[in-house]
Parts: structure tokens; C-alpha cells; sequence
């Protein structure tokens, strides 16, 4: 009699597969490294067929286990389908969401979505958590987000469902009292040091590649994670930055004290999304996503385009269809 396959199995074959390692996976999972390996030799063993070859490290499939990992991973991705339409069929039943936001939305727009939010869904339990870009596109792919609000990165993101919300230019932030010219600025023998967002950063990976393709090369003598210490130290005259006018935004305590100038050359901006697994249902996605459009309406482009009519055209809300 043939045996029936464990889903726990598959799980952990699908674990393996992509980690190459069972040590990995049982730290993931919380078990045991024996029972890892007793998962993988019980399903091979059911197979009749090695799907790993064990004397490699890091544990590479063999060419059945090629065949096999692609079946395993559209079969559990159907399953989490299914789980999540009958969790949550249509928006007013749905009972858990996992969502992360930027941190440049979480003063304003993060309460107001989640007050708008609790009454949409009744029945939802809400996990919010604020983290920057790449950690949030990491968690998503990792499964441990529903949803969440990030840059675009530059990379494709096939596992991932993306809305966009945002058009966000860069601007630059000097010192209300500098008096000197752009161009100055960006000589290496600046008046005022450049104060860059750490590279490991989505938002400082896109300012560092549009300095590439201008060919402006500045020292790095600054590099700071958090926009609030940048704008901060730009409201002291300690240096100058390239941001979005969101991130400006922002930093509405030191407006006072800098000044908006237009980035010279070429313009760029970066896209604010909101990006969901490929998994979670369409139908409270667009209702995050609608809710979301009109809070970053009220709290940012439209006092951003009044106060400054020059960025109106560019700093905007985009509907779902525009990638």
C-alpha cells in the first residue's frame, strides 16, 4: 500500500530546498534537527526517490528533487490560497492582518489607517509593526507580513502582489541661512558636508545611484539611518541631504530652520507601494489600498502641493494600475 504524504513534510522539503540546509530549517521551525531529518528521509522514503543529495553542503536537490520542489511549492501556495479565501472570502470576514508601514507614514497616517481599519473589519486581529523598506520586502517573502507599505526596490518581486500608492520626488534640504549655489554643494570641496542615508537603505541605495549616473562623487564623511537626525542636523547648518518630500514632510519640527530646493538636473522620485503576499485576498488589499490613497492625500501631497506648487505635479497619489 502506497504511503500518504505528510503536509509537514512537504513543508520542511520546501524549507530545504531553498535554505540547502536542515540546521537552517530547524532553527526556522523551532525543531529539532533530528526531526527535520526525519521528515525528509520519511518523505523520500514514501517517494521511493532521493530528492536531496545529502554529501553536498550546502544541500543541493537532486534533478528529482528539481521536478518535486517546483510541484511542492504551487501545491502549499494553492493551500494558503484556499486557507486565506476561506479565513477571509470577502473583506468584512477577514480576521488577521500582519502589516508594516515605513516609518515616515507612522505618525499620521498609521493611526488614522488602523482606526478606519478596525471599523472596515470587525472581526481582525491587527499586528502592526514600523521598519524600513527592505525589511519590510523581506518579511513579506519570508511570509511574516501580510502587507505592508515600502519603496519599490529595483529588483523584481515575482512572490509579491504590488498597489501603488505614491510618487514621491527627491528634493534637496539645505540650511535656511545658506546662501551659496548648488552646484557648490555637490564639489567635494563643499562649504557643507553631504549627509547621506545609510546605503543598506532602499531610500539611500536610490540617492547614491542617481549621484552615479550625474557622476557626482562626494566624501562620505556622514551616514545616518534616521531622517529625523538628518534633517535635524541640516536645521543646525551641519551639513546638507538629498530626501523625498515625504521624508521632509516629516520632519515638520525643523521646517523652520531649512529650506526646499529643487534637485539640479534630471528629476527622480521614488514609488511608494503598498505590497501584499500572493496569497492574502484582493479584495481587503484594495481596501487597505483605497483607505491609504485618501490618508497620504489629507496628510501629504496635498499640503506638500500647496506649500510648494512647484512639486504638485510630481508628488502624487498614483491609482492601483499604474506600475
Amino acid at each position: 500500500m502506497q504511503k500518504s504524504l505528510s503536509l509537514r513534510w512537504l513543508e520542511v522539503f520546501q524549507l530545504i530546498s531553498k535554505s540547502g540546509s536542515i540546521q537552517k530549517v530547524a532553527a526556522e521551525t523551532g525543531l529539532s534537527i533530528s526531526t527535520v531529518s526525519n521528515h525528509l528521509r520519511s518523505l523520500e522514503s514514501a517517494l521511493g526517490v532521493d530528492l536531496v543529495d545529502h554529501t553536498r553542503r550546502p544541500m543541493g536537490l537532486t534533478p528529482a528533487g528539481v521536478v518535486f520542489a517546483r510541484y511542492v511549492y504551487e501545491g502549499l501556495m494553492t493551500l494558503k490560497r484556499g486557507e486565506a479565501e476561506i479565513r477571509s472570502g470577502s473583506w468584512q470576514h477577514a480576521t488577521d492582518l500582519r502589516m508594516a508601514l515605513l516609518d515616515d507614514f507612522d505618525n499620521e497616517v498609521g493611526p488614522e489607517l488602523f482606526q478606519f481599519l478596525s471599523t472596515a473589519l470587525p472581526r481582525c486581529n491587527f499586528r502592526h509593526y514600523t521598519r524600513p523598506s527592505h525589511e519590510i520586502i523581506a518579511k513579506l517573502q519570508e511570509q511574516k507580513l501580510d502587507a505592508g507599505v515600502a519603496t519599490r526596490p529595483a529588483g523584481l518581486l515575482p512572490d509579491l502582489i504590488e498597489y501603488p500608492l505614491m510618487r514621491d520626488p527627491f528634493i534637496l534640504v539645505v540650511p535656511a541661512g545658506y546662501t551659496g549655489s548648488i552646484e557648490e554643494l555637490t564639489k567635494p570641496e563643499a562649504p557643507l558636508p553631504f549627509l547621506r542615508y545609510s546605503r543598506d537603505h532602499t531610500i539611500g541605495k536610490q540617492i547614491e545611484t542617481q549621484l552615479t549616473r550625474l557622476k557626482i562623487s562626494l566624501p562620505n564623511r556622514f551616514e545616518l539611518e534616521c531622517n529625523q537626525s538628518i534633517i535635524g542636523l541640516v536645521a543646525e547648518s551641519s551639513g546638507w541631504t538629498v530626501t523625498t518630500a515625504a521624508s521632509y514632510h516629516r520632519a515638520q519640527r525643523f521646517h523652520d530652520k531649512v529650506k526646499v530646493v529643487r534637485f539640479p538636473g534630471k528629476s527622480f522620485a521614488r514609488t511608494v507601494s503598498l505590497f501584499t503576499t500572493n496569497v492574502y485576498p484582493a479584495a481587503t488589499s484594495q481596501l487597505i489600498h483605497e483607505a491609504l490613497q485618501k490618508s497620504l492625500c489629507h496628510h501629504f501631497t496635498d499640503p506638500i502641493s500647496a506649500r510648494f506648487p512647484w512639486l504638485a505635479e510630481e508628488f502624487r497619489t498614483l491609482p492601483a494600475k499604474d506600475l
